[in-house]
């Protein structure tokens, strides 16, 4: 019989069962505005990293955030419990741009707005946000110039420079922007976003690379290639 009682208050709470209507629009809701967010992340984002890729984490983070929430809202005990659960919990993950950032905390807001209850305030918030999303690309397009992803990775000794790099590109014809650089003592990172004028400007380029440092990697990505 106690059986019976813990199995009923646990699946069977009148209080739970009438909160589910709610709980499930709360989640469908959120996970649409999670799909949203991740599109137009995928459409406006200007980041290097495989953005479609990134963006299929928004829907379950803002679904999994609307979730807790949904639980934790009516309850301190159960609000000090999450604090403590979390506390424990480690991300190693690095988040390579500030823009990945700002996406990812949106998501999270979301998933607290439909959480909480106030899908109302959410949703105008969120359309007004990517509206704001939207302008901003609009107002300022991207001018870089050329459809590749150009990536150096030079290893001491030999290390190169930014400068060699850029000059080695300039006599091969190519177009450059540098999008990214990590320099440390034993190894130099750099993104370019670069444009070259045919297929024998890019071999040119890597022998010149390769006269330079010999155990330089280099790695060129067509941009489309980056969101699929």
């Amino acid at each position: 019989m106690q059986l019976q009682n813990s199995f009923t208050e646990l699946f069977w709470n009148p209080v739970t069962i009438e909160s589910l209507p709610t709980l499930a629009l709360s989640l469908l809701t959120a996970a649409l505005l999670g799909w949203i967010l991740g599109q137009a992340y995928i459409r406006f984002g200007t980041a290097l990293s495989n953005r479609r890729q990134f963006a299929r984490n928004f829907l379950l983070l803002t679904v999994t955030t609307a979730l807790i929430i949904s639980i934790v809202k009516s309850s301190l005990a159960l609000s000090l419990g999450l604090v403590g659960a979390l506390s424990i919990v480690r991300f190693r993950a690095a988040i390579k741009e500030p823009e990945e950032l700002a996406f990812l905390f949106l998501a999270i807001s979301v998933g607290l707005g439909m959480g909480a209850g106030q899908g109302l305030v959410t949703v105008v918030a969120f359309v007004l946000i990517l509206g704001l999303i939207a302008l901003r690309s609009l107002s300022h397009p991207k001018t870089d110039s050329g459809n590749l992803f150009l990536t150096i990775n030079s290893p001491a000794p030999g290390q190169l420079t930014t400068k060699q790099i850029l000059e080695a590109l300039s006599s091969v014809g190519a177009t450059a922007s540098l999008k990214r650089i990590d320099d440390g003592p034993e190894l130099m990172r750099a993104s370019f976003r670069v444009g070259f004028v045919d297929a024998q400007g890019i071999e040119t380029f890597s022998e010149t690379m390769r006269k330079l440092s010999p155990s330089v990697e280099i790695t060129c990505l067509e941009d489309g290639g980056l969101n699929h």
